[in-house]
């Protein structure tokens, strides 16, 4: 069985569709929960699934001894899961191949830094999209940058508020996203 570690910072709401994804299934397991919110939802989670967790800030996620403490964890992948850091360059390094992202918007639109959440979806309300979507892709050295895995759309209507975007929207992430992580470890195994 794989190990799974994911990042978080939010309520957890993709890490919790990880979560219920790989209870029934048994290629992986989430092992470690890292967030830099001490207030996270995500941790309420973390506790009632007994999964241990990790709270860094800005200095320990710099340091050796982080990426010691993740190879303990001998992950199959990393994944972000509403993560709002970028991933200092020696842990891109440390786990080539093995870090992944969700984006709320069809990248390369709408991505960088600053862009995440609602401010995507107001954006691509402000730009008269007529659809929207998500991207899974791997992270490297720069934001919302790595290469595509897969993208799934959804219409942006007429007449949507942010809310109602984001709804659609995070129904595609808690489809996909466990999906797409089991089918990278099922190949890399």
């Amino acid at each position: 069985m794989q190990s799974i570690i994911i990042f978080a910072s939010g309520t957890g709401t993709n890490a919790a569709a990880i979560i219920a994804h790989f209870k029934k299934n048994p290629v992986a397991r989430v092992s470690l929960i890292v967030s830099n919110n001490p207030n996270a939802g995500v941790l309420d989670i973390a506790r009632r699934e007994d999964i241990p967790f990790l709270i860094i800030d800005r200095a320990t996620f710099r340091e050796t001894l982080l990426i010691e403490q993740l190879k303990d964890y001998k992950p199959g992948l990393i994944v972000l899961a509403g993560f709002m850091w970028k991933v200092p360059e020696a842990i891109v390094h440390e786990f080539p191949g093995k870090i992944i992202n969700i984006h709320p918007a069809l990248l390369p639109a709408f991505g960088g830094k600053g862009m995440y959440g609602h401010h995507v979806h107001e954006a691509v309300i402000a730009a008269r999209e007529k659809e929207s979507g998500i991207t899974i892709h791997y992270v490297n050295e720069f934001y919302d940058e790595g290469n595509i895995l897969l993208q799934a759309r959804c219409r942006v209507e007429a007449n949507d508020n942010p809310d109602e975007l984001a709804s659609r929207i995070h129904r595609l992430e808690h489809f996909y996203y466990p999906r797409v992580i089991e089918y990278l470890l099922q190949s890399n195994s």
